[in-house]
């Protein structure tokens, strides 16, 4: 791994980071020039400005605002994508489709880049998931389909005990173990060592549980 941090978010209802999400990143960023965002809703023009603003404005009412702020998504050519993400200070992988969001970092050839990034990179739900080795798709194929490699640990956001895909994390966990998040929840990796912040559940062999650590997980 070459980024400087990574960040690998479930998702954030009150819109909002918490006190020790915000500390993390506070302490990981000091250099705020450039934060790019990747849609995951590529063709979704309107919501990727909207998104993008409000996503910037988490940061910024915590001090943290950047002196620009861009999203890539259908309307960036490959070659200022690839620009933006060399450029970038942070790169924030959105929220919605994990399939259309890895089509478009496929497709703008920006695999290679992002695992050469040295920036703080960061996910949240779709995005968080795209950022590892394997994605748990638990909507088309049930599958475990290939991601952008930053990182071995497999997550899925949003959970909670009864929601209707723990069933398909459960049967993908007999191929490699899942890291189920509840939102607000976070896991961050650095030189190796990885920490969690937040209630976080691990999925092995078909059984979920708690309280273990991601360290060996990582890579």
């Amino acid at each position: 791994m070459n980024a400087s941090l990574l960040g690998l978010f479930s998702g954030f209802p009150t819109h909002h980071f918490t006190d020790a999400i915000a500390q993390a990143l506070r302490e990981n960023l000091p250099r705020r020039e450039s934060l790019v965002f990747i849609s995951a809703w590529p063709k979704d023009y309107a919501r990727n400005d909207d998104d993008s603003d409000g996503m910037h404005e988490m940061f910024a009412e915590l001090g943290m605002a950047f002196d620009d702020h861009r999203v890539i998504d259908r309307r960036t050519s490959a070659a200022d994508a690839v620009r933006l993400v060399r450029e970038a200070d942070c790169v924030f992988l959105m929220g919605g489709d994990a399939a259309l969001q890895m089509a478009l970092i496929r497709d703008l050839g920006l695999v290679a880049e992002l695992r050469a990034s040295r920036a703080v990179l960061l996910g949240v739900s779709a995005g968080s998931m795209n950022m590892g080795r394997y994605v748990a798709d638990v909507w088309e194929t049930k599958e475990l389909c290939e991601g952008i490699g930053l990182t071995n640990i497999t997550v899925k956001g949003h959970y909670v005990e009864d929601a209707w895909f723990v069933p398909t994390l459960k049967e993908l966990s007999m191929i490699h173990p899942i890291v189920a998040m509840e939102d607000e929840s976070a896991i961050f990796i650095q030189g190796g060592a990885a920490w969690k912040l937040g209630n976080i559940h691990w999925i092995d062999k078909g059984e979920i549980r708690d309280g273990v650590s991601l360290g060996g997980s990582t890579t």
